[in-house]
């Protein structure tokens, strides 16, 4: 991102690492899980940031860090200016309401004790959004119907709705504080396909009317396609390539990249197949150099010794390789 574009969020050189092993009943040496190692990033205002990248590369873990659900091992998270990883929960609780996060099991993320009433009027109490009942009735009903529900429903549980009514809910909770930024993790993943694309549809239209920051975290390159306006790809805790998404789809300069391109299904017919590059390797014993150079068809020696830092290749267009200066093909 251009140094001209003011950020909302800037992250840099984020790390998240779990100590594993050294317990249990014969114990042994502990040694970390390096889910994040090394990410940053940045988010301006309004913008839609999509992160992408199979599982187990650490995304959900940025989402998570950011939101200090999980505590980071490194680097810095400026929001407004102001490092939230320092902040204990009790300084980040007033950002709250600021930095949203939609989750991927709306079910799981929802009360079941309590009926979408009280659901979206408790955050609305706590941060001091409205007062009084009549005002909160009211804020409430807007917010169900801008996600396509009927205000009637306020008085039901959350297991009478379907799946997909779940997330709207989810998604209403989240956009009645009137949040800066949103953090989605997986957000559609687990809805049927034939509603997915009704609720990535509402959330991309609830985020251009309100202008709100996020950051899209998701598995899915179509999905990520459809809503994002930059893409970030994620391997094994680092960030491999990250632009504008016309020059992630359209000009993709890392192998990884172009692997997870390669394997979006296509309705064309005489569409090569993909080339089997084998499973990723663990977080827990990552490879030297470039972790993804065993799967990769220009590995060479400096990719087994050196880890590539990140280089620009275009306009606001980053990849962390050291071949970028060759063209792979990685369909066979």
């Amino acid at each position: 991102m251009t140094d001209s574009i003011q950020s909302l969020l800037s992250v840099k050189n984020l790390k998240t690492w779990f100590e594993i092993g050294g317990s249990g009943l014969f114990g042994g040496n502990s040694r970390a899980l390096k889910a994040i190692d090394g990410v940053s990033f940045e988010i301006a205002h309004g913008e839609v940031l999509g992160l992408v990248g199979e599982s187990g590369c650490g995304k959900s873990t940025v989402g998570r860090t950011l939101t200090l659900l999980e505590k980071s091992s490194g680097g810095e998270a400026r929001f407004e200016g102001q490092d939230i990883l320092k902040m204990s929960n009790a300084e980040f609780r007033p950002l709250r309401r600021s930095i949203q996060m939609i989750f991927q099991d709306p079910f799981a993320s929802l009360n079941p004790r309590l009926s979408i009433e009280q659901t979206l009027s408790e955050p609305l109490r706590i941060h001091e959004v409205a007062t009084g009942r009549q005002e909160i009735i009211n804020v409430i009903a807007d917010m169900l119907t801008k996600v396509g529900l009927d205000p009637s429903v306020m008085a039901r549980y959350p297991h009478e709705f379907s799946g997909g009514q779940r997330q709207r809910i989810g998604i209403a909770r989240v956009m009645i504080l009137a949040p800066k930024l949103i953090i989605a993790d997986e957000a559609v993943s687990a809805l049927d396909v034939s509603i997915q694309a009704q609720v990535l549809n509402l959330i991309k239209d609830l985020q251009q009317d309100s202008g709100v920051s996020m950051l899209f975290i998701s598995h899915d390159l179509g999905v990520v396609r459809h809503i994002s306006d930059r893409v970030a790809v994620m391997y094994l805790g680092r960030i491999a390539e990250i632009g504008r998404k016309e020059d992630i789809f359209t000009n993709p300069a890392h192998p990884y990249t172009k692997l997870l391109l390669s394997s979006i299904p296509s309705t064309k017919p005489g569409r090569k197949k993909v080339r089997d590059l084998g499973e990723p390797a663990s977080a827990a014993s990552p490879p030297s150099g470039c972790a993804f150079h065993p799967r990769c068809p220009l590995a060479s020696d400096i990719c087994r010794s050196t880890r590539p830092e990140a280089v620009s290749v275009g306009s606001d267009h980053l990849t962390a390789c050291h071949h970028t200066d060759k063209a792979v093909d990685i369909a066979a």
